[in-house]
């Protein structure tokens, strides 16, 4: 049942933060994500360890986020791009994604080429999805779709293995 609510609730934190800068109120978003963190956080059998996960989640996001947008793979319509960096909004989907490791997601440590190629197909799609809803926009379709295709096989499991390793978990490969 827990399993089943923090999906829910990342999906909920999600859609918060893509509808809220699809239609100018980020900030809404921003705060949902975070809250839902915070309420994951203080209900978790080991606070400290998906703290830390939401924090590593959070610079690791940012970087990546920031690669983007100086590539010209994505543009998140303003929030940020003037000084050059992503929008808060898309950054806090990150630590909102970290919630998912070690509870809805946690089938998939040690199976790393099961999130590698999960990761390569959700990735994008959330991304486009948000391309839909107004959030962001995209050039190339193809390019767009086969760089963050690249980066999310390589990011989920590694998120997946950084979450293994700070629960004390072996991040062995499963067979």
């Amino acid at each position: 049942m827990r399993k089943a609510v923090n999906f829910i609730a990342f999906q909920a934190g999600w859609f918060a933060c893509v509808l809220g800068a699809a239609h100018g109120q980020a900030a809404w978003g921003v705060a949902a994500a975070l809250f839902i963190v915070a309420v994951h956080v203080a209900t978790a059998a080991r606070p400290s360890v998906e703290a830390r996960l939401a924090v590593i989640a959070l610079g690791l996001g940012a970087v990546w986020e920031w690669v983007m947008l100086a590539l010209g793979v994505v543009d998140h319509g303003g929030g940020g791009e003037g000084v050059g960096l992503p929008p808060a909004w898309i950054v806090a989907l990150w630590p909102l994604f970290a919630t998912t490791l070690n509870a809805s997601l946690a089938w998939l440590q040690g199976r790393w080429l099961v999130a590698a190629l999960l990761g390569a197909v959700a990735g994008p799609a959330a991304y486009w999805a948000g391309a839909r809803l107004g959030a962001l926009s995209f050039g190339d379709p193809l390019l767009f779709v086969a760089e963050l295709a690249a980066g999310w096989a390589v990011l989920t499991p590694v998120l997946l293995a950084i979450a293994a390793r700070l629960a004390g978990a072996s991040p062995e490969p499963r067979r």
